[in-house]
């Protein structure tokens, strides 16, 4: 999901990406987990790598990981990239909308109509999304419960954005039908290293997938920015 990102990156910079916990092809126990842990595998992974410092970012469930990752290794992080995320805890109106999603995944699939749906709240455009609804079908069903249960119980965390002060790029889908911009603009205004929203017109939940060009922009000026 991050090509296009690492196409405008490679040639200046190291840039990894990862299957954190959960999604792509990790193995792991299978065991729930929060992201707090997922910040914690991010930094275990910078260790494995030599990593002392980096810029640590991520789209949506991304961003709540990176946010952690800089509470628990201040030092660590040299910057963030916070697209299309926030730093509150799920809607409470939302919550069984998405859990019901995610326990009809479980038990009986992903249907048409569900994977559509999914597709929807996050990519927005047809072609796009059926390349990603075929790759989730393929999926084993039960691969979507703890990632989920992440989602939907983590804590907020807004009242501690002010420990973070690293510099922090956030860009956001003005079309995000996931988090409404004004949850962006809230993370950003909490952030002391952060300068304000980049606001990516018609932007979707992904937008690094549907509309690169001004998000990788965005990405390239925050990062030739950042002090040594």
């Amino acid at each position: 999901m991050f090509d296009d990102q690492v196409a405008a990156l490679r040639h200046d910079y190291r840039v990894i990406t990862w299957d954190a916990r959960g999604w792509g092809e990790t193995l792991y126990d299978g065991r729930p987990f929060t992201y707090w842990d997922l910040a914690r595998d991010c930094l275990a992974l910078m260790d494995h790598l030599g990593i002392d410092r980096a810029v640590v970012g991520g789209m949506s469930q991304g961003g709540f990981l990176a946010l952690r990752a800089a509470l628990l290794a201040p030092g660590r992080i040299r910057g963030l990239i916070l697209l299309d995320s926030q730093a509150g805890p799920e809607d409470p109106d939302v919550v069984p909308v998405y859990q019901g999603m995610i326990d009809a995944w479980v038990i009986d699939g992903p249907s048409d109509e569900l994977a559509d749906a999914c597709a929807a709240l996050i990519l927005g455009e047809p072609g796009l999304s059926a390349t990603w609804t075929a790759r989730w079908k393929a999926l084993p069903q039960e691969s979507v419960r703890n990632p989920g249960q992440a989602l939907v119980e983590r804590e907020g965390i807004e009242d501690r954005l002010g420990e973070i002060t690293a510099p922090a790029l956030v860009v956001h889908g003005t079309a995000d039908l996931s988090i409404s911009m004004d949850k962006a603009e809230r993370m950003a205004d909490g952030l002391v290293g952060c300068t304000g929203v980049v606001a990516i017109e018609e932007g979707t939940h992904a937008a690094n997938m549907t509309h690169p060009g001004p998000v990788n922009a965005a990405i390239v000026e925050f990062l030739a920015g950042l002090p040594d």
